[in-house]
């Protein structure tokens, strides 16, 4: 069977036997793929801390066989491609990351390779990993734009005097209230075009918003993200996010 490098990024990780583990990661060569690693529990003198390589968010370089017949691959070897600083010991960094996991979780469902989106995701961790507060307070709500952009339903026009309506349901900045509840108006709906129409990250650190600015927007963007994609779970990890953002 064929090695193939890739860069991954761990997605979620379940105990597999005594030692073992099955982790979910999103590859950059074959999109999610989930990999058996055998022994990564046990204890090693020389290699005390393996498992510390699973955790979810973690940036990895990785061997890996391939086969495309198979629902669970293997791992030949595994190394940090990229190693945090602050995401696995900082509280909001943290919970922020596990956000940013946890959309991608919920929203990839098939095992197909997008490079592109690898890069989104890899970039973003690394901007939580070493911006500054309001940069990493912001980031959540940008993320989930951009991220609806990748997937196919990016939130169409703008926030301006004649369409101050952001009709959910349709994904576009409208002038009149729609025929459903599916709507955001008024100051959520100019942050939200605001948001959406940052290019650089840089530019979130101008953007100051209060603890129920910030809630009312990530709860909205995941009924958006409930209109848009099947089956959507709700995100578990929402409710720490909005306690440890403030």
């Amino acid at each position: 069977m064929q090695i193939h490098n890739t860069k991954g990024i761990v997605i979620r990780t379940v105990k597999y036997g005594e030692t073992s583990i099955i982790a979910t990661v999103y590859t950059e060569l074959f999109g999610i793929q989930s990999y058996m690693v055998k022994g990564v529990r046990a204890f090693s003198k020389k290699i005390p801390f393996k498992a510390s390589h699973f955790q979810p968010a973690a940036i990895l370089e990785m061997q890996v066989y391939h086969n495309t017949l198979k629902n669970i691959q293997f791992i030949k070897s595994y190394n940090w491609s990229f190693l945090y600083s602050n995401i696995f010991t900082d509280v909001i960094r943290n919970a922020v990351a596990i956000y940013i996991i946890e959309i991608v979780q919920h929203s990839l469902k098939q095992p197909e390779a997008n490079p592109e989106l690898f890069y989104i995701i890899e970039d973003t961790l690394k901007q939580i990993d070493k911006g500054n507060n309001t940069l990493v307070s912001n980031l959540p709500i940008y993320f989930t734009l951009h991220f609806c952009s990748e997937l196919g339903f990016k939130i169409q026009g703008s926030f301006t005097e004649q369409t101050k309506i952001l009709d959910l349901q349709e994904g576009i900045f409208v002038k009149e209230i729609p025929n459903h509840n599916y709507y955001i108006n008024n100051d959520i709906a100019k942050v939200i075009s605001q948001i959406n129409n940052i290019n650089f990250y840089n530019d979130l650190e101008n953007i100051q918003l209060n603890r129920q600015t910030r809630r009312l927007l990530l709860q909205h963007l995941q009924q958006y993200f409930s209109l848009h994609i099947q089956d959507y779970n709700q995100i578990k990890s929402l409710q720490v996010l909005q306690d440890v953002l403030g």
